[in-house]
């Protein structure tokens, strides 16, 4: 009985049933809210924000950050369609997009790891190095005439359902990050890492090599991220998804991700990426201001904090679990 009443008090466990109120709160504000349109809606305007939060999960993690996700995201835009309006061939506008992405993240990985640079610095620097950029590739102007087959691709559903497509890719992506932080020697060591990081050193980890790792597959997934806005809204411009750093990191933390590492669950986050878009789109039906979306975005951050903390606290009241592992 202990044990299940621990396991109900986990916040990644506890933050489902959130999930749920949310879903009974949208139902009864607003008649549209459970239509299939609405709910493709919604989930399709997750899609940017729910893929950039799972390799942020596993920065976070191993106590590092990125903040510079939602630049990368605009710059690899820019870059995708600066090369498609000089009549490249799309899958090559693409590859470049997302090596730009991949190459952005190096660059953090190497000042964060090589120059012993703290990872919040080095990304509010970066955050606007690569808007910069974005905005150096095609200044004030926007690209928009991009082939129906992709546009198609990344607005469509999948047949026969409300499901947008671009979900379909994060769920595969979903998967693959919960596999690889909770079933493989890598994710082991990534919460050793955020643990203790001298500890993990000193026991074989090349904390450096996969620290550098994790930066390059956040700039990698970012431009994915690029690519399926661009797609989504067929426009490629230096503002694209500018501001989408604090719901990236809101995401992550709402989910039971410490910001000081060594704890998280991929399933958590994902339960916030749908608390958040949930709760986001249920007043937008009811015509709420743009500033009390903003406000809700802020109290997610702060709940993501007491949230966790007020729930350990009740863990505590049944006794510790000798030799128990990180949570997932």
């Amino acid at each position: 009985m202990a044990e299940r009443l621990r396991l109900l008090v986990r916040w990644d466990v506890a933050i489902w049933f959130l999930v749920a109120a949310a879903l009974a709160l949208g139902a009864t504000l607003s008649p549209a809210f459970l239509t299939a349109d609405n709910l493709s809606n919604l989930t399709a305007n997750l899609s940017e924000i729910a893929l950039m939060s799972l390799p942020m999960t596993l920065l976070i993690v191993a106590a590092e950050i990125d903040l510079s996700v939602a630049s990368v995201l605009g710059m690899s835009s820019c870059l995708l369609g600066l090369l498609w309006s000089q009549h490249l061939p799309m899958p090559l506008c693409i590859a470049a997009a997302l090596a730009a992405g991949a190459l952005a993240g190096l660059f953090n990985g190497v000042l964060v790891t090589v120059l012993g640079l703290p990872s919040l610095a080095v990304t509010i620097g970066t955050l606007a190095l690569f808007r910069g950029l974005a905005y150096a590739l095609l200044g004030d102007r926007a690209v928009a005439d991009f082939p129906p087959l992709y546009t198609n691709l990344a607005f469509g559903n999948l047949p026969g359902t409300a499901v947008p497509n671009p979900m379909l890719l994060y769920a595969a992506l979903a998967v693959g990050a919960a596999v690889l932080l909770h079933a493989t020697t890598f994710g082991r060591r990534l919460y050793a890492i955020g643990a203790n990081v001298t500890a993990a050193r000193f026991s074989g980890i090349d904390t450096a090599g996969t620290k550098r790792l994790l930066f390059v597959l956040s700039g990698l997934v970012a431009a994915l991220a690029g690519v399926v806005y661009t797609f989504r809204f067929s426009s490629a411009r230096g503002d694209n998804a500018q501001g989408f750093e604090l719901p990236v990191i809101a995401t992550v933390l709402l989910g039971g991700v410490s910001i000081f590492g060594g704890t998280g669950t991929i399933g958590g986050v994902v339960a916030a990426v749908f608390l958040i878009g949930i709760l986001q789109n249920a007043l937008t039906l009811v015509d709420v201001a743009n500033d009390i979306l903003t406000i809700v975005t802020g109290a997610a951050l702060i709940l993501s904090v007491l949230g966790p903390n007020l729930l350990s606290r009740a863990r505590a009241r049944f006794g510790p679990r000798a030799g128990s592992a990180p949570p997932g």
